[in-house]
């Protein structure tokens, strides 16, 4: 009994979320907002590769949701950039949700086209089960975690749009087994792009900028069709129940702010 009560909860919990999420999704679409969900573990380099990412960006404002369980270090860090950057801390939660993500970007002012970055927090298993709005997951890993990566937490390289593998420079130092590593990635991802990066050197963000630039230009050009095709529709004179086909009044009346709006400073711990 107990536990299909926890499976009917927890698919309730994941319900929400994903319909919180489409509504980010569409409203930052519409704002020509590209967003990136940026998952790895911690000590991969998440802070360091959005600051190399960013420098190579051409034409795309960044915006950069920081998450973490305690501290802001890293948006400090950011900020002193120049970079447009929000804190939410967890306080104890292993993953940013959609409701958080919804709260945060309404107090965002989007004033130009661009990239938001949210760099979730450092987990590989929580973070890759959450859709946030995002448009695409870009995960990070590193050749100092080992090669079994792949094969030891296969949700995140399975659910990734874009993979990262970083500190590449030190291969030649370590045990690394690319061609392990990228066997178990192609089991779970046949697709998936993969970008040799070095966060110390710079060496290899150039292209992922590149990547992001064409991503977010393809993702604009479908929004913009599909509201041509909207438009259409509507310009034909039909006898239609229109509020029974389009009347779409969702009322979301949740407690976010009680239950997921952090927006706190801290100076306690430094999290990558």
């Amino acid at each position: 009994m107990h536990d299909v009560l926890k499976v009917n909860l927890m698919a309730n919990i994941h319900e929400e979320n994903d319909n919180i999420a489409v509504h980010i999704n569409e409203g930052l679409t519409e704002q020509q907002i590209y967003v990136i969900n940026v998952m790895g573990a911690p000590g991969v380099g998440k802070t360091t590769t959005l600051k190399n990412i960013i420098k190579n960006l051409d034409g795309l404002k960044p915006y950069v949701i920081e998450g973490d369980i305690e501290s802001d270090l890293d948006t400090k860090d950011l900020r002193s950039l120049g970079i447009d950057t929000y804190q939410i801390n967890t306080f104890g939660a292993c993953h940013l949700d959609a409701p958080m993500i919804h709260n945060m970007a309404g107090n965002i002012q989007f004033d130009e086209k661009g990239v938001l970055f949210i760099e979730n927090i450092g987990n590989l298993v929580c973070p890759a089960e959450f859709s946030i709005g995002e448009h695409c997951k870009m995960l990070i890993s590193t050749v100092t975690e080992g090669s079994d990566k792949p094969y030891k937490y296969p949700l995140a390289f399975e659910k990734a749009d874009a993979i990262i593998l970083n500190k590449v420079d030190l291969i030649p130092y370590l045990d690394f087994d690319e061609e392990f590593f990228m066997k178990g990635v192609r089991i779970l991802n046949k697709e998936v792009p993969v970008f040799k990066v070095s966060g110390k050197t710079g060496e290899g963000f150039d292209e992922v900028a590149r990547w992001i630039e064409q991503k977010a230009a393809n993702a604009k050009a479908i929004a913009h069709q599909h509201d041509d095709t909207h438009d259409h529709s509507h310009g034909h004179s039909h006898e239609h129940d229109h509020e029974a086909h389009h009347g779409h009044g969702h009322s979301h009346e949740h407690d976010h702010e009680a239950h997921h709006g952090h927006n706190h400073e801290h100076n306690d711990h430094h999290h990558d």
